[in-house]
């Protein structure tokens, strides 16, 4: 790996295309990265320091202290800094503000006010992390009731999913019966077709059978997929039928055939299926929107949305909630990418 990382084009100096490889992966890095660098600093900053413009990179916010002393009140009070007579900057806490003068006192020499203009001042900032974006949003939605949700929905609907497309994939693939390319070609049609068309029948039909307001109606509905069965198959076509024939001259049921030597051979493309069933159902929100209602069945990502009002939104709590919803499925394709890349590759060029 590391001499894959340092290798180049020139021997005693880097060579133009050396420069411009770089130059490509690292605009590539800063476009793809940039944005979720953003997303989790903002994630810990004030609800007044994401509303600053221009805006910073780093949680940046005013530097508050408390002065002692019978003649002040103990609260945090924010820090300026202001010239002095000798023009030098120093840092002053402000007491108080009428219109455009601020009372201000010099925390050394608590006793001796002044008046200053609040032109003549700038704030003094530091790095502050607002931890509190996150230990609030328990209080405010009942997050492990949401986060169940969103388990009970990604684990099922993805375990219903690989074994209907993996039986809908072995009949396609190992049997021979009339139609099976119109069969085929009918289920690859059905990916031309936006999801949207079918939200309002899908809708029907759930609410017909009495699935509404269930976590099952947002299951049910999604786990076949044409991409799933597509994919299967062209795994399956690289089984070899021997070891299928093999197994039927040992009087080997279809289903034991099926779930003793097909499944565990499909092993890697079964794995890219799964990683990519849980992206799709931990990350659907359209569907679970129209089926869910009651609060108490809503997923993570219903639960970000309400944080977006009509005419507010608390965007610290919005940002914090993104990254926890993010966190998750970010795991599992870091982990199990190897897994995607493999399993692509051998189904999609065999």
């Amino acid at each position: 790996m590391k001499n894959f990382l340092i290798r180049t084009r020139g021997r005693r100096r880097l060579h133009w295309t050396d420069w411009l490889s770089y130059l490509y992966l690292l605009m590539g890095l800063l476009l793809m990265f940039a944005p979720v660098l953003w997303l989790v600093l903002s994630s810990f900053k004030s609800e007044a320091a994401i509303s600053e413009f221009p805006p910073t990179l780093l949680p940046y916010t005013q530097k508050m202290v408390k002065l002692t002393g019978e003649a002040f009140d103990g609260k945090p009070h924010p820090v300026f800094t202001v010239k002095g007579a000798d023009g030098k900057p120093r840092e002053m806490v402000e007491l108080r503000r009428m219109g455009i003068i601020a009372t201000m006192v010099d925390p050394a020499q608590p006793g001796q006010e002044l008046k200053i203009n609040i032109k003549e001042r700038k704030p003094v900032r530091e790095v502050s992390i607002a931890t509190g974006n996150y230990t609030e949003l328990f209080g405010k939605f009942n997050f492990l009731q949401n986060l169940n949700n969103s388990v009970f929905i990604t684990v099922m609907a993805t375990a219903i999913t690989l074994l209907f497309n993996s039986m809908a994939a072995f009949a396609l693939s190992k049997y021979r019966f009339t139609g099976q390319k119109a069969v085929l070609l009918l289920i690859v049609a059905t990916l031309m077709i936006p999801p949207t068309i079918i939200l309002v029948p899908a809708f029907l039909i759930v609410s017909g059978v009495g699935l509404f307001n269930s976590l099952w109606g947002v299951i049910w509905p999604a786990v076949a997929t044409p991409t799933g069965v597509f994919l299967l198959r062209q795994y399956m076509l690289t089984i070899p039928d021997e070891l299928i024939e093999a197994a039927r001259m040992d009087n080997a049921s279809e289903w034991r055939i099926y779930w003793k030597i097909v499944l565990p051979l499909s092993a890697p493309a079964l794995a890219v299926l799964a990683i990519f069933s849980v992206m799709w159902r931990w990350n659907d929100f359209l569907w679970p929107l129209l089926v869910l209602s009651k609060p108490e069945n809503f997923t993570l990502q219903l639960a970000l949305n309400s944080f977006q009002g009509e005419l507010t939104t608390e965007w610290h709590y919005l940002l914090a909630m993104t990254v926890i919803t993010l966190v998750p499925v970010t795991l599992v394709f870091a982990f199990l990418q190897k897994y995607i890349a493999t399993g692509i590759a051998s189904a999609g060029v065999k």
